[in-house]
């Protein structure tokens, strides 16, 4: 079998550093137990559609009947639409955390993680909407701990779920929610530290 290398990083800062890079390497040579054909690295956010790197790693997966490997499924997008249109391309997809998985898990992964970050966001806005209306200043110091707080409320039940799941670490946490393609207020991925004060927030520590 061969393969063909996605990577996708959503910075200029991670791409120029390879932060994020090396991991999305290392996890598809471990999959794939040899050198790729080649490697494509897109350096754009998950929301664009427009990715002239991927392209070019289908055409060529496609003219040599090789498999693209990505790291992660949210490395293609995070919208159930364009991976729907790419799992239509004819060229076979394997994702390095879901290596059983076929383009039907794919498509409903997407959909489901695509829906609960709409839901987190639509919950986010909800309160922030409510706590203006009460007349409360929003960009304050004060404000701004609200705000997490707000943010962390709205994950409350997804963490629950998790942890009833036995994922109760604060780094299997932060995985199985970079998995999800749940990011911070900020939107980067989680790390060990930011889970603890997320815990914290839900008085689930």
């Amino acid at each position: 079998m061969q393969y063909v290398a996605y990577y996708r990083v959503s910075t200029q800062q991670q791409g120029k550093s390879g932060l994020g890079l090396e991991a999305q390497r290392r996890a598809v040579l471990d999959y794939t137990r040899c050198d790729p054909l080649a490697e494509f690295t897109e350096v754009e956010s998950g929301k664009r559609d427009d990715r002239p790197e991927l392209a070019k790693a289908l055409a060529l997966a496609a003219a040599n009947k090789a498999v693209l490997v990505i790291a992660k499924l949210d490395r293609l997008s995070r919208d159930v639409h364009f991976i729907s249109g790419l799992l239509k391309s004819g060229v076979p997809i394997k994702a390095c955390d879901m290596p059983n998985a076929d383009n039907f898990q794919f498509h409903i992964m997407a959909a489901v993680a695509e829906k609960e970050r709409e839901m987190i966001a639509d919950r986010t806005k909800v309160a922030i909407a409510a706590k203006r209306a009460r007349g409360q200043e929003w960009g304050t110091n004060a404000a701004r701990v609200e705000e997490a707080n707000t943010f962390a409320d709205s994950l409350a039940e997804v963490l629950q779920g998790l942890i009833d799941s036995g994922i109760d670490s604060p780094a299997a946490i932060a995985k199985a929610l970079n998995d999800r393609a749940i990011r911070t207020p900020r939107g980067a991925q989680w790390g060990t530290g930011q889970v603890v004060r997320l815990l914290s927030r839900n008085g689930l520590k």
